[in-house]
């Protein structure tokens, strides 16, 4: 078996973190009974930190920019993951390429959402101690994890960056 070059390591990051959001929507909605219930009304409790619960967001993050739409939303978030698909496709360093790989998965888990239901569903919330995380998804995790990959990448290796491949 062939070892996995930075590009395909990019590519299957993208294939999971899709495959793995659209799996558990779709056990949240359907298996759990969310989306027979019109509202935000389900809680299952199961840590005395962590409930899982139905949230839909018009919105991105935080639920900003509801007002602008979800035809304007999936217009930019498609520009969006045109755009990183083009950069995964050019870099060679395989934390950079999977960082852009699970942000491009997690975007393209949520656009399935707005384009299926006009709206993003999102189901784990984690609090405590008085604070209160916002309700997020698979997806979402993605994004977050593809941040830091990408943060990692930049800031804390800068001996990848004054390597033959600087993209």
């Amino acid at each position: 078996m062939r070892k996995l070059s930075p590009r395909d390591a990019g590519f299957l990051a993208v294939a999971l973190a899709l495959v793995l959001d659209q799996t558990v929507k779709i056990f949240m909605l359907y298996g759990l009974g969310f989306a027979a219930e019109p509202s935000d009304s389900h809680v299952i409790p199961v840590l005395p930190f962590f409930n899982i619960v139905m949230v839909w967001n018009r919105g991105v993050s935080y639920g900003w920019l509801w007002w602008v739409g979800p035809t304007l939303l999936e217009l930019f978030t498609m520009a969006v993951v045109a755009v990183l698909g083009f950069w995964l496709w050019i870099s060679r360093r395989a934390t950079l390429t999977v960082g852009l790989g699970l942000v491009i998965g997690g975007a393209l888990g949520n656009l399935i959402d707005r384009v299926v239901y006009g709206k993003v569903a999102d189901f784990f919330h984690f609090y405590g101690h008085g604070y209160d995380w916002y309700v997020f998804n698979v997806a979402d995790a993605a994004i977050t994890f593809g941040v830091i990959a990408l943060l990692y990448d930049a800031l804390l290796k800068p001996e990848a960056k004054a390597g033959a491949d600087s993209a």
